[in-house]
């Protein structure tokens, strides 16, 4: 199985706004087969050794790097760590920390050194899910499943979850309620299948709290028109899987959810070409990375798409929002697209990493400015 550990918006807004002297973002393939493993831990040696090259050349003291190395070798040696691991591995560290997070994307290896953090490919961990948890409900089974990346759906368990509908009511059926001033019937029924559905909502707050992930419901009505009037998670899923889940395998229904899962990231791409061309129209909408460099610094840019794997170096004016491109990365400068993403992002923007052929034009990057600037 993968074991992720996705960032928040506010572990992301805070890796955005760090700045210090020495400040290495690395990006690793890995693997969830323990067996294999190795090379990962073998790459990740030799990218150090490229981190610390860049270090030197722009010359950091030895005091600064040697902090920054120690704390990588021992990220190799732990082999508790190196058991549990997902598709990629995301390592930021400075002299004085080191965070890591596992993701179920396949991202291209890449170490940079700068004054701040390289956070673009983690982006797209975010903007375009990858993960997915889905609600396997039935008034007689109930069942929440995880998704993640290309790895099998795997069933989980979530505290205080609800066995079935009967276990909520009290009663061997939901069919029937005596209640004084009350009818049974359809009526009763109706009353426990909400009663249900809030207990699913409630147990659901804990694993889902904080969360961006989509939640995609497979269920047919009316426990799923019910579940839906009752949800309280902003980012349950608009399309359902409408069959009947009862018995249907974990692995069955994680395909179906991959479906909606790329009709959902599909959705994200389309809308954002519909509204950049109606905004290119009012002069509110761009592909040149100078302007929005520009719209960026002046808090201008309400959604921008970049190429996930581009990186031009160069550095950024804090004032002006002026470009100085170099002919080739260094610790002496950083990723401009990645610069401008980071901006985006701190001044309430919103910022899709994605593929070049998902960007109007197949640019590095393409933004939908709040006004024309």
């Amino acid at each position: 199985m993968l074991y992720v550990d996705i960032p928040t918006q506010p572990e992301i807004g805070q890796l955005v706004s760090e700045r210090g002297a020495a400040m290495v973002s690395i990006y690793l393939q890995t693997t969830p087969e323990t067996q294999h493993i190795d090379a990962a831990r073998t790459r990740l040696k030799q990218l150090t050794q490229e981190a610390v090259a860049q270090l030197e050349e722009v010359g950091v003291a030895k005091r600064t790097i040697w902090p920054i190395e120690e704390q990588l070798h021992d990220l190799m040696d732990d082999d508790d760590f190196w058991r549990v691991q997902a598709n990629a591995l995301a390592i930021f560290v400075t002299p004085d920390s080191l965070r890591s997070y596992r993701l179920p994307n396949h991202l291209t290896e890449t170490v940079q050194v700068s004054d701040r953090f390289h956070i673009k490919p983690l982006l797209r961990a975010v903007s375009m899910p990858q993960h997915a948890f889905v609600l396997a409900l039935a008034e007689n089974e109930l069942r929440v499943i995880e998704l993640l990346g290309d790895q099998p759906a795997q069933e989980i368990r979530v505290p205080d979850l609800p066995k079935d509908a009967a276990s909520v009511a009290g009663t061997a059926n939901v069919n029937s309620r005596n209640y004084s001033g009350r009818l049974g019937g359809s009526e009763g029924q109706k009353h426990h299948l909400r009663q249900f559905c809030r207990q699913i909502d409630a147990a659901l707050r804990g694993l889902l709290a904080g969360r961006h992930e989509p939640l995609i419901v497979a269920a047919t009505d009316p426990l799923l028109s019910m579940y839906r009037s009752i949800n309280t998670y902003p980012h349950l899923a608009d399309a359902a899987i409408t069959s009947s889940p009862v018995r249907v395998p974990a692995h069955e229904l994680g395909e179906a959810a991959r479906k909606i899962m790329d009709e959902i990231n599909a959705k994200s791409v389309a809308d954002f070409a519909d509204l950049y061309a109606a905004r290119e129209n009012e002069g509110r909408a761009t592909t040149q990375v100078a302007r929005t460099a520009r719209a960026a610094t002046f808090g201008a840019v309400d959604t921008l798409l970049v190429d996930m794997d581009s990186v031009v170096p160069g550095l950024v004016d804090d004032t002006t929002g002026e470009i100085t491109f170099d002919e080739t990365k260094s610790a002496a400068s950083y990723g401009v697209i990645d610069e401008i993403a980071g901006r985006v992002i701190a001044n309430g923007g919103k910022v899709l990493a994605v593929r070049r052929a998902d960007i109007p034009q197949e640019a590095e990057l393409a933004a939908v400015l709040r006004y024309a600037i």
